[in-house]
């Protein structure tokens, strides 16, 4: 059956129906929703017309992290929301997802996190950039200075997001502004 709603299409996963209709509810106004209880059924929810998923991190049957692996694995290149009420590890700094929220959110950081992933035209550098800047600045809210200072990976992460930053000032007028409102975005605790 085609789509007729021709707003951007977020698929919400959560293991929880009642979260998952809240977040539903919330986004309603401003994008379609389409929601999957699990992660098995997010993976049959998926598809082409999906542009972006809300995704549930700590789910019992199939763990949002594993869901995020297969998406990506079965070339869904969407954007993808982490969402969890558990603080963030290192090891999110290898995970291929868009951005990161820590429960709980409200809904006006939900639906700007979900715009500003959908509703702009994409770039590959600037998607890049954001995407560090969320890790980067989930895992400054969340783990100490010293620990961070530790890690090659996340040092590394730094190094890369300086360097786009210095790419993308040069070359969009009104970076700044567009970095101030992706930073006005509580991402965590």
């Amino acid at each position: 059956m085609a789509r007729t709603d021709h707003r951007s299409l977020v698929l919400v996963v959560e293991d929880e129906e009642s979260v998952a209709e809240t977040y539903a509810l919330a986004l309603d106004e401003a994008f379609e929703t389409r929601v999957a209880i699990g992660g098995a059924a997010a993976l049959d929810a998926i598809d082409e017309d999906v542009d972006a998923v809300l995704l549930d991190r700590r789910m019992p049957e199939m763990h949002g992290d594993e869901v995020l692996a297969e998406l990506r694995e079965r070339g869904y290149d969407c954007p993808v929301i982490m969402a969890t009420a558990v603080g963030p590890d290192l090891n999110i700094l290898e995970m291929d997802f868009d951005d990161y929220l820590t429960k709980p959110i409200d809904n006006e950081t939900l639906r700007e996190t979900i715009a500003q992933h959908v509703d702009r035209e994409p770039d590959e550098r600037l998607d890049e950039f954001f995407e560090l800047r969320s890790k980067l600045d989930v895992l400054e809210s969340e783990h100490p200075e010293y620990e961070l200072a530790d890690s090659e990976e996340y040092q590394e992460l730094k190094r890369r997001a300086s360097e786009l930053r210095g790419q993308l000032e040069a070359e969009i007028d009104d970076f700044e502004s567009v970095v101030e409102i992706h930073e006005q975005i509580e991402r965590g605790n």
